[in-house]
């Protein structure tokens, strides 16, 4: 039975309508870009501009994938020109800070100004920071470039979700989004090869200097359509609204003073500003825990964890209280499907990094493969995750729901987590080593395409962009966790099953192979020393496997507490309107009243506030 409004019932009506209705009210007038891109989206594009919009989006899917599988191969030589190898540990913490802190930063300015806008912006970052590692003289330079990159490519990879969920409708997005990520299949083999080629001949620096001019070059169709659609929608809005409203939220006879006082309330730079601190401050002790002199018995890790928990509630303070525009709206809290999604996320990155951060270096060190096939072995379960969110996207085209399919991946999983416990020794079959990676990219694809066309299910068009930065953040942290653990698992139990494993020789030769599979690998099997570390390897990735496989549990439980969306022929499943409403000038001037936050009751359903609990709504489960 498909999922749909009963207004008319008073039982299904609370107190809490009226309010949410009014939060949603105020954001419509402010969030300009949202309103372009509807627009855009359901009348502007015609059959060539959807085209040139759909294949901008896959050449930007295509280079962003060939950018995440070169350049990575290029920090660790950059650095070492530079002579100061040992920053690499610094310079990818304050990165990988950026990457979760960016994205509701970003959201919110393709909220208030444009997705085309906001590209732009991304794209910007990303060319300067790839313009300043390509040129840096000193170790500073390419620090300076990373943080600036991360910006850019933290926009690119939120704003490319973002586009799918405004164009397509619930039973095609998980579809698109898998058919976006095929780029990753084929470049998993190409960009190692081309990152190779380019360090024997060219040098480091060309290889980022390559993407300034290929990464702008293969992004300019997707922008300049967006560009051009928006622009169109702006002038039918003002058309069916009155030439005297325009879209922006301030008019030419305001001060610039004033202005600004406008973007910083609609941007609340303040509530971000206390969001990105109160994450870094939790990710840097994580991130460098395994880094710094005592690990996690320094005081400065546990006075940087407390700073974060203490700046959470003023952060919440702000926004409840305070703030007219913020950053995380409070009717986010009494979203069930954002929330959840939100915690399954952490738990399956958690998960993922606690058995992915050496798994290379355990393959390399336990089975007897070439470089070659553990580089292959590294990367099934990524392209399998990538064939079964193609599947997964083509179920819920056809059975229109989601949860049960998702229950089912972060089932199967579960069992190709826990499966490795048994595999995971020298004599543990090579076949079902590899099934283990199948299963766990199998039940990943399922969840991931799953869960986030459910979570975006449940908010209206003004709340995408914000709901999809909000679960990506919580899921970096859930992945800066989890690699944290793992590294400090690694790292405290290591040296012990060495000295267990190995205590004929020095102290100085185990602290060499603790540090340094190069020098392990110089022992051949069957050798004392090499059997030795396999044993070690052996019993630590069992405390990694066990760990991981408990923390597997708890999403599968969670997923069950999830509404049933109806996957329709709409952009969500809250908002009343539909995507195919042929009536043009009907909504351009629903969109005007929209913009000035004038709703009546037959116009309120096209920004319905969020579900607070089911029982505005029947659907089936």
């Amino acid at each position: 039975m498909p999922l749909h409004w009963d207004r008319s019932n008073p039982e299904f009506h609370d107190d809490d309508d009226s309010e949410g209705a009014n939060e949603v009210d105020e954001e419509v007038n402010v969030h300009s870009g949202v309103l372009k891109v509807e627009l855009a989206a359901n009348k502007v594009h015609g059959r060539y501009s959807r085209l040139v919009l759909f294949t901008g989006l896959g050449l930007a899917a295509y280079i962003y994938s060939l950018d995440n599988q070169t350049t990575s191969s290029y920090l660790p030589f950059a650095a070492s020109d530079l002579g100061d190898h040992s920053l690499i540990s610094s310079i990818q913490t304050a990165q990988s800070i950026i990457l979760a802190c960016g994205k509701p930063v970003i959201a919110k300015f393709a909220d208030i100004s444009s997705r085309g806008t906001a590209y732009v912006v991304v794209l910007l970052f990303h060319v300067t920071g790839y313009l300043t590692i390509a040129s840096a003289q000193s170790i500073d330079a390419i620090a300076a470039g990373v943080v600036l990159f991360a910006i850019g490519y933290t926009g690119l990879q939120l704003l490319m979700q973002i586009l799918i969920a405004d164009i397509t409708t619930l039973e095609w997005r998980g579809l698109i989004n898998g058919l976006l990520a095929l780029p990753f299949i084929v470049n998993s083999f190409i960009g190692p090869n081309i990152a190779t080629v380019i360090l024997e001949t060219v040098g480091w620096r060309w290889g980022y200097g390559m993407f300034v001019i290929l990464v702008p070059l293969c992004l300019s169709p997707l922008i300049i359509t967006l560009l051009w659609t928006e622009w169109k929608a702006k002038q039918q809005l003002q058309r069916g609204s009155g030439s005297s409203w325009a879209i922006e939220t301030t008019t030419n006879l305001e001060s610039l003073l004033e202005r600004a006082r406008v973007l910083v309330e609609e941007l609340d730079l303040l509530g971000l500003a206390l969001i990105t601190a109160c994450i870094a401050l939790i990710l840097l002790p994580l991130t460098l825990s395994g880094k710094v002199n005592g690990g996690w018995s320094n005081p400065s890790m546990i006075i940087l964890i407390v700073l974060g928990c203490i700046f959470l509630p003023v952060c919440g303070i702000w926004d409840l209280r305070y703030a007219k525009y913020p950053v995380i709206p409070p009717r986010f809290f009494g979203n069930r499907s954002v929330i959840i999604v939100s915690i399954i996320g952490a738990f399956d990155f958690g998960s993922y990094f606690l058995t992915s951060v050496y798994l290379y270096s355990f393959t390399i060190v336990v089975k007897p493969w070439s470089l070659l096939y553990a580089t292959y072995f590294s990367q099934i379960q990524s392209m399998v995750l990538t064939i079964f969110a193609i599947l997964a996207g083509v179920i819920m085209r056809y059975t229109h729901r989601y949860r049960a399919l998702l229950i089912i991946g972060l089932c199967v999983r579960l069992v190709g987590v826990a499966l490795m416990i048994r595999s995971r020794g020298a004599n543990g079959s090579d076949a079902e080593l590899v099934w283990t990676q199948v299963l766990q990219g199998l039940g990943g694809g399922f969840a991931a395409s799953c869960s986030q066309v459910g979570a975006q299910a449940s908010v209206p068009h003004v709340d995408l962009a914000m709901a999809t930065a909000v679960i990506l953040l919580v899921t970096e942290v859930g992945a800066s966790v989890g690699g944290s653990v793992a590294g400090a698992i690694w790292t405290n139990k290591m040296p012990k099953k060495l000295a267990q494993y190995l205590p004929d020789i020095s102290e100085t030769d185990r602290a060499a192979l603790f540090s340094s599979i190069t020098d392990v690998t110089k022992y051949e099997r069957g050798t004392y020393i090499r059997e030795g570390v396999i044993l070690a390897y052996s019993d630590v990735m069992k405390n990694l496997l066990v760990l991981a496989s408990i923390i597997s549990v708890f999403p599968i439980f969670l997923a069950m507490f999830l509404p049933n969306w109806y996957l329709g022929d709409t952009q969500n499943a809250v908002d009343d309107r539909t995507e195919d409403n042929n009536d043009e000038e009907d909504q351009v001037h629903d969109l005007g009243r929209r913009g000035r936050g004038q709703f009546d009751d037959q116009n309120r359903g096209g920004y319905a506030p969020l579900v607070r609990d089911e029982r505005d709504v029947v659907a089936t489960g």
